[in-house]
């Protein structure tokens, strides 16, 4: 890859995602941390990008951080984003993707569904709706907590703080009790037909809740696809659809609708 190729790979990484880190880079372009630690050095005094501790900022991200505190926080050392970051990326994507989900729950269903800020967005599509709402993220009970018609269920276990999700051995027995008619999970990663995530107990327990859903359901914006993450959990021929934004090159869509049914 030639550098300027490189170097504008980097800055639409950067764009995409708010913050990357030098490790993130890395993974997706497939060269040597030295190389990009300097092309970020070059295009931050391009006044390109803003350069943090581990990586980068794009600009616009960095006018969004209203506080000391989140700024600290975008200066990320590894490759998973923070809640908040999540926030922040692709807003209009992920609404119009939870827009597409909800029309495929029905009154009387029992749901799971899962981590994210996509599925966070769906919870406000689901008024004057009797639903059995099952969770494992605290974001998603909160958003929920005061809609009587929902009989909710909050999973419990260990907390992790970067996506307000419960997981571990204790999610896990429990949600293998449960009978769900239909599972929303999120992704960071698609990869040929391979489905993946940044950490490994809350793949294992996305895992076991596609396991024992019905019906079967992925939601990922179109920056999701063409890349992986840490841990592959799950496999896109067993998922019934998977939702994604108008975004998606046609390409990309036909290659991965061969695994599954995609709605865009």
């Amino acid at each position: 890859m030639l550098k300027s190729e490189r170097q504008r790979s980097i800055l639409e990484l950067c764009e995409q995602h708010g913050v990357i880190t030098v490790q993130f880079v890395r993974k997706n372009l497939h060269v040597s941390d030295m190389t990009i630690r300097r092309d970020l050095e070059e295009l931050a005094q391009q006044d390109k990008i803003i350069r943090v501790h581990g990586g980068a900022q794009s600009k616009s991200f960095a006018a969004g951080a209203s506080t000391a505190s989140e700024m600290k926080t975008a200066a990320l050392d590894d490759l998973e984003l923070s809640h908040l970051e999540k926030k922040r990326i692709s807003i209009e994507e992920k609404d119009y993707i939870a827009k597409q989900a909800v029309q495929f729950i029905e009154s009387g269903d029992t749901i799971f569904l899962g981590s994210g800020t996509t599925i966070e967005l769906m919870t406000k599509y689901l008024i004057n709706r009797d639903l059995r709402v099952v969770t494992n993220s605290l974001p998603v009970f909160n958003l929920l907590q005061e809609n009587e018609q929902l009989d909710l269920y909050l999973v419990g276990g260990s907390y992790r703080k970067k996506t307000g999700a419960f997981v571990g051995s204790i999610a896990n027995e429990t949600i293998q009790k449960l009978s769900i008619e239909k599972a929303f999970v999120g992704v960071n990663g698609l990869m040929a037909e391979y489905v993946s995530t940044f950490n490994i107990e809350e793949g294992k327990f996305q895992q076991l809740v596609l396991n024992q859903a019905k019906k079967r359901y992925l939601v990922a914006d179109a920056h999701k696809f063409n890349r992986s993450d840490f841990y592959n959990f799950f496999n896109l021929r067993d998922i019934d659809a998977l939702f994604t934004d108008k975004s998606i090159e046609e390409a990309v869509k036909n290659k991965y609708q061969q695994y599954t049914t995609i709605y865009s």
